[in-house]
Parts: structure tokens; C-alpha cells; sequence
């Protein structure tokens, strides 16, 4: 799971838009020593050079690289079922838990995690513009729609919560709720909520009761440039996990796993 923080008070991350300006020149020659009455075969000679065809199509190889991320699939499908996901979701719970609560840390909680968060990860991995080689394997035979009954399965379950390492939860708390300005550090909470709920409509992904241990990877993986995809709010969290030392991130870690709302009724009863 991923910290992802973009239009929040803290912070604001501006996106760039590069533009690429291909300018092709044409040459022309000119013979100044052309004989007055030149036969029929020298004209022929002299127009085949003069059309180079392939050279004028020459911008349109550059076009497959330069070809922008494609997110319409997210308004061509329909919501997710969860029904139909529970069949679709069988083979994930191998690693992630047939609720989503998976037993090996390694592997990421999914349970209660957005559908449309869920769905966008699948197509990053399909599309390889997250690397991992399993989920390579796991994602290529789903369609679009198949990765929103998925997500909608998953995003039914209950989190199971975790526990915090006594030791490191104020250090883990002040960052997550307070961030660090000094260090151009904005709080998580912005962005991923005070409970860690996340933020559906946003994409920000749940982080409650995540397994530290994966956060942890993650987090690190952040801090040395790994990013999830090329949209703007893709490079958001490299741009803050650069600034935290590896014991801000095991606090953080450690605090997240045991982020939970012990009361939902109350929680949701408060401002």
C-alpha cells in the first residue's frame, strides 16, 4: 500500500506537462550545371532522390513512445460486482487471503481497500508500469471489467487489525498526523485520512491495519524512486518518502499496522 499525498493543505504537488516539438527540414538541391536539353532518362533519375517517402513518415515512429497513459478503461466498464468477483478473486488468495487478510506480511491486506484503487493497481501491473513479476502473471488474463469485480470483492471485506510496536508509536503518530515541515515531510493523515481510511474518490489507498513489514518495503522502495505508473499523483510519493531516514519509515510502518478504528459506530458519530 502506498502513501500518495496531492492536493492536500501541507502539500501541493504540481504536475508538469512537457511538450515536444518535432520539426523535420526538407533539403533541396539545386544543379547549376544542368545540361540545356537533359534526356528522359536524367529527369527520372533526378525525381526518384527528390521523394523520399519513408523520410516524411519519420516522425510517426517516435508516436508509440510518446503515447500517453491510457485511463479512459475507467469509465468504459461498469462497477464492480463483488458477487462475480469472489470467483474471479480465487486465485489472489494464495497470497493476499481468500477475505483479503493475508497471513504472510510480505503481501499486502486488500480487504476493504477502494474497488477503483484495487483496479487501477491490476491495470498498472498488466500494462508493467508497476513491476512485479507475479502480479505480471496474475493481471495479464483479466479484462478490465474483471479487475472492478475484483476490486469490488475485496473492497467488501473487513481489515483485520494489527498491533503497533509500543516503542515506536509517538515517533509513528506525530509524522502521521503532524508530518515534519522542517524536512518537507507533510503529515499521511491529508491525504490517507486520520483513521487511514483513505480517499475513494482520490484513489488514496487505505492504509489502515496494513502489515508494516509491507508498508515498510514500500516506503523504501518510495524513498529510492520506484514510482507506480506515470500520472502526476504517480510521483507523489517519491517526492515525500525521499525525505524520511529508515527510522521515520519503521515508525510509520509500525504505527499504520496498528491503525484501526476500534468503534465504528463512534467513528462514525464524530466530526
Amino acid at each position: 500500500m502506498s502513501f500518495r499525498l496531492a492536493d492536500c493543505r501541507p502539500a501541493v504537488v504540481n504536475a508538469v506537462a512537457l511538450v515536444v516539438a518535432l520539426c523535420a527540414g526538407a533539403a533541396f538541391a539545386q544543379n547549376t550545371k544542368a545540361p540545356a536539353a537533359p534526356n528522359a532518362a536524367s529527369a527520372t533519375s533526378t525525381a526518384k532522390p527528390a521523394a523520399p517517402a519513408p523520410a516524411a513518415s519519420a516522425p510517426a515512429a517516435v508516436a508509440p513512445a510518446a503515447a500517453p497513459h491510457n485511463s479512459n478503461w475507467m469509465v468504459s466498464t461498469k462497477p464492480g460486482d463483488a458477487t462475480a468477483g469472489q470467483g474471479k478473486a480465487a486465485a489472489c488468495g494464495a497470497c493476499h487471503g481468500m477475505d483479503g487478510n493475508s497471513s504472510d506480511p510480505q503481501y499486502p491486506k486488500l480487504a476493504g481497500q477502494h474497488e477503483m484503487y484495487i483496479a487501477h493497481q491490476l491495470h498498472n501491473f498488466k500494462l508493467g508500469e508497476r513491476q512485479n513479476a507475479i502480479m505480471l502473471g496474475m493481471s495479464t488474463p483479466l479484462s478490465d471489467q474483471d479487475m472492478r469485480d475484483v476490486g469490488a470483492y475485496f473492497a467488501s471485506k473487513q481489515p483485520l487489525p494489527g498491533v503497533a510496536d509500543q516503542a515506536l508509536v509517538e515517533h509513528g503518530q506525530k509524522l502521521y498526523r503532524e508530518g515534519d515541515p522542517a524536512r518537507g515531510i507533510p503529515a499521511c493523515m491529508a491525504c490517507h485520512g486520520i483513521d487511514g481510511r483513505g480517499n475513494p474518490g482520490a484513489m488514496y489507498p487505505q492504509l489502515t491495519s496494513q502489515h508494516a513489514q509491507y508498508i515498510e518495503a514500500k516506503l523504501k522502495d518510495f524513498h529510492n524512486g520506484t514510482t507506480w505508473g506515470p500520472e502526476a499523483h504517480a510521483q507523489i510519493m517519491p517526492t515525500v518518502a525521499k525525505n524520511l531516514d529508515p527510522q521515520d519509515i519503521a515508525a510509520l510502518a509500525s504505527y499504520i499496522e496498528g491503525l484501526h478504528v476500534a468503534d465504528q459506530g463512534a467513528a462514525a458519530a464524530s466530526p
